[in-house]
């Protein structure tokens, strides 16, 4: 997601599938934080830490209108894991999606 075009990309396949929240492995941004597209849709990141980082890692979601209405919460943790918390239609239970960097053995 690091070079230009790819979140407009993402966010079509997104929406031809009909995703709410789409997972997002090596975005590869610094630092965390949010950035909305012109589509509407919202993406919450979560990279390096450090300013002179390389930009190698990190993780994301991209939420939908409809599921940015529903988010309670997020979490960047680190460059690897990142966690968001949704409403659910029982107003008691919370879903929380936690997404993490894919380890290769």
């Amino acid at each position: 997601m690091y070079e230009g075009g790819k979140a407009i990309t993402i966010e079509k396949e997104m929406k031809e599938y009909n995703l709410q929240v789409l997972g997002l492995s090596e975005t590869r941004w610094i630092k965390a934080g949010q950035t909305r597209l012109q589509s509407g849709e919202l993406i919450l990141y979560s990279g390096h830490m450090a300013e002179n980082a390389h930009h190698t890692e990190g993780e994301g979601f991209m939420l939908s209108r409809e599921a940015q209405k529903t988010l309670v919460n997020w979490e960047p943790i680190s460059s690897k894991i990142i966690t968001a918390q949704f409403k659910t239609k029982h107003r008691r239970i919370k879903l929380r999606i936690i997404q993490v960097m894919p380890r290769i053995l």
